[in-house]
């Protein structure tokens, strides 16, 4: 049997291996933190393509109990005024309409499935080198000084993937988007967004989108313009910090903004955002890529845990489907670049717009263009579907 070994354990890394699993490939999936990456990460959404990608290999419906639904964006100006509202992109499908979902919970939700399934996961493992076995195969180096052997290797390690840089030391670095994302949950807030709804204010110096679960809590998040914090900076801020620099940034508005950010308690993390328009080398004879190791968007279209979704499902249908890894690389880049280089595309394109005109689409979470409900055939993003049964060719 095909033995596969996959660098990453956060959203990429799991479904791309229970997707394997499906497939007929055995698979072992390395994670650089000593006890998994679920306590990263504040909160995103899942939209009806990836979650039709998880419904193809069966692993929709542990996600969909840890998670909630929204169906609704409101919009709101700086001055409070609303600007009115509608149906969320892709809500035109009632089975796959949007979920939010702590970040850490997902991550969870994914490896404990996979678990379930009888995928291994060694933790503590950080990918330093890669190099050809003997046979052909393709041995992983790890910084504890162990290393594992396998027919391919999988990089699903995220934005800053060590996969990448063994694959090609010369790939562009991830590009800095011109913001800072500062994000949180509180149940101390008088502000709820109503239910199933995102609450999207269009602010003097940052864009502030909401949404309140069933259980009452309020996630937020405020992305906010300004230079790149180096690492020593990053390392340095806590929650309080990121919490002030949001409040700081939605004092001027007429908004509930201000008043949920300074209600937030220690539940608050920030982070610089940053995008990969394109990799140039996304394989080779042993080698390839998914998820943000190839393609991070930035979050303002809320797609990078979609898209991360899809490539591990049509990946593990290129390998069951054709003769070896090189035409199973080659078929997964030619089905895949276009479409995820275009979101990304996308996604970078409404970061610059301060807000939507009266004739243009508005915009959901964190600035994904909403659009009214859409058919399946009129929606390039939100209405695509992974087919399984389906053979590659």
């Amino acid at each position: 049997m095909t033995r596969a070994l996959i660098i990453g354990g956060g959203i990429a890394g799991p479904v791309t291996a229970m997707a394997l699993r499906r497939a007929g490939i055995d698979v072992v999936v390395h994670e650089a933190y000593p006890g998994g990456a679920d306590h990263l990460g504040a909160f995103l959404v899942l939209f009806a393509n990836g979650l039709a990608a998880l419904r193809a290999i069966d692993a929709e419906r542990p996600v969909r109990e840890r998670s909630f639904p929204a169906e609704t964006v409101e919009f709101i100006d700086d001055s409070g005024e609303p600007l009115g509202s509608q149906p969320i992109a892709g809500s035109w499908d009632p089975g796959l309409s949007p979920r939010t979902v702590q970040r850490s919970v997902l991550y969870r939700t994914l490896l404990d499935e996979a678990a379930r399934r009888g995928i291994q996961v060694a933790y503590g493992k950080r990918l330093v080198d890669a190099t050809t076995g003997p046979r052909g195969t393709v041995v992983a180096y790890f910084a504890d000084g162990s290393r594992a052997e396998g027919d391919l290797l999988i990089g699903a390690d995220g934005i800053h993937s060590a996969t990448r840089s063994v694959l090609d030391p010369h790939a562009p670095p991830p590009r800095y988007t011109g913001y800072a994302s500062v994000c949180g949950r509180t149940r101390a807030t008088v502000h709820p967004a109503p239910p199933r709804t995102y609450r999207m204010i269009f602010g003097k110096r940052a864009f502030f989108g909401c949404t309140t679960s069933p259980d009452g809590t309020t996630h937020w998040f405020a992305n906010i313009r300004g230079a790149e914090l180096s690492r020593a900076e990053l390392s340095a801020a806590t929650p309080d910090r990121w919490r002030r620099h949001a409040t700081e940034a939605l004092a001027g508005d007429r908004t509930p903004a201000a008043a949920i950010v300074a209600a937030t308690g220690d539940a608050v993390i920030g982070m610089n955002t940053y995008d990969i328009p394109t990799t140039p080398v996304w394989h080779d004879r042993h080698t390839v890529l998914v998820g943000d190791a190839v393609h991070a968007t930035a979050p303002n279209a809320a797609q990078g845990a979609s898209i991360a979704i899809e490539d591990g499902v049509v990946l593990a249908r290129c390998l069951r489907d054709l003769p070896g890894p090189e035409p199973a690389f080659r078929a997964y880049e030619r089905l895949r670049r276009e479409r995820v280089e275009r979101v990304v595309a996308l996604s970078a394109g409404l970061a610059g717009r301060a807000r939507p005109g009266p004739d243009e689409e508005r915009r959901t979470d964190g600035g994904e263009a909403a659009g009214p409900a859409r058919t399946p055939d009129g929606d390039w993003l939100h209405g695509y579907r992974v087919d399984w049964d389906a053979t590659v060719r």
